[in-house]
């Protein structure tokens, strides 16, 4: 299988940046990868309209090019049940953003629910390059460790088999009275992280976690990106 090196020509590798949950969701989407529908917002005026449109309840989350832990800096509102909850929340989360955050906005997103939870990724190994990683996520990702891991590039048949090597098929399943999981919403979720890695000179590391099991369905509610420092993208790849 041909290796694939990740790093743009005179490029540092020990030198990488992130790009915004924002920025990421759009180059990702490029390569077929679903999230749910969302509003990148500055103001509080923006917020209102944004919550009308894709109507309640919402999530925000402030958006920024080194924001990597937003809930851990507590950076996330939840369940905004009214267009007023949400102004105050974009309102608080712009004036708790920090110089270095790089802060470009608020997400507003709609809340999706669903009781199970899947992660998926791209990881560069310094031995063999760009991998796809899928694994069960969610409270249960620490205690099951149940991850699996192709090199790129991958087919719809080697997503396919990814799923399949999971232990954890009775997640899969009809599961508390929700449907089975549709297994093509995962293949293309992997198949097109296999298609970003080999198609974005740069890209170092991709984190979708969670992907939502909604409606039997796999959706990207999070994203980020790593890039090797000085990689370019076009700008039509990324909103800011």
């Amino acid at each position: 299988m041909s290796q694939v090196d990740p790093r743009p020509p005179g490029a540092d590798p020990a030198r990488t940046r992130t790009l915004s949950e924002s920025d990421s969701k759009d180059l990702l989407a490029r390569f077929g990868i679903p999230f749910a529908p969302e509003h990148l917002v500055t103001d509080a005026a923006g917020a209102r309209a944004a919550a009308d449109a894709l109507g309640v309840p919402v999530a925000a989350k402030l958006c920024g090019t080194n924001i990597a832990h937003k809930s851990e800096r507590g950076l996330v509102r939840l369940g905004l049940s009214g267009s007023d909850a949400v102004a105050a929340a974009t309102d608080e989360l712009l004036a708790a953003a920090r110089p270095d955050d790089g802060a470009t906005g608020v997400l507003i997103a709609p809340m999706l629910r669903g009781h199970r939870e899947l992660i998926a990724g791209i990881a560069t190994d310094e031995q063999f390059g760009p991998t796809v990683l899928l694994g069960i996520g969610g409270v249960l990702a620490e205690a099951v460790a149940d991850v699996t891991v192709r090199l790129v590039p991958i087919s719809r048949i080697d997503a396919e088999e990814m799923i399949d090597d999971l232990r954890s098929q009775a997640l899969l399943g009809e599961f508390r009275g929700e449907p089975a999981l549709e297994r093509d919403s995962v293949v293309d979720v992997l198949v097109g992280l296999s298609d970003a890695a080999t198609a974005v000179p740069g890209l170092v590391s991709a984190d979708l976690n969670p992907l939502i099991v909604s409606d039997g369905r796999a959706v990207a509610v999070d994203a980020l990106v790593e890039l090797t420092e000085g990689t370019h993208l076009e700008p039509a790849e990324v909103r800011s």
